[in-house]
């Protein structure tokens, strides 16, 4: 059953769409991206650039990481800055629970220690002004992780 949306700023509004979207990922345990009638209702005129990214795992070496953000970061500045963007994807990362120097980026909803994925994920959207949408509202503690580690 649909639910109203009671948000009063874009940035919210944004958080509100991601925590949404992660509920119904985690039911239906696959890749979806749906969009809530009252949301394309009330679009005017926008544009809006959807990047899927999947970074390298943790074992991989670091010049293929490196390889994948600078890919990244070539395709973030194709983007038009007029036009909005939705970035989804796994970037095998830890962000850490609390936001630690990155206020504005991290929303203060993570999940144990920052590891190095985590800082370069949060380095990348400090770099181009994005949010961690996911970060921004509480998780059940069964969806804090996708996966872990079999040892």
């Amino acid at each position: 059953m649909a639910r109203e949306l009671e948000i009063d700023t874009p940035f919210q509004q944004v958080v509100e769409i991601a925590r949404r979207l992660e509920e119904l990922l985690n039911l239906i345990k696959g890749v979806s991206i749906l969009v809530d009638r009252e949301l394309r209702e009330s679009v005017v005129e926008c544009t809006l650039s959807v990047v899927c990214a999947y970074a390298p795992y943790a074992g991989l070496d670091e010049e293929v990481k490196r390889h994948f953000w600078e890919g990244l970061d070539e395709i973030m500045r194709q983007v038009p800055h007029a036009e909005k963007l939705f970035i989804g994807g796994d970037f095998n990362g830890h962000i850490g629970s609390t936001a630690g120097g990155y206020d504005g980026v991290h929303g203060g909803f993570g999940f144990g220690e920052r590891n190095g994925g985590g800082t370069s994920l949060l380095d990348f959207a400090k770099a181009f002004g994005l949010v961690i949408a996911n970060s921004s509202f509480p998780k059940r503690e069964e969806y804090l992780v996708t996966s872990k580690d079999s040892d």
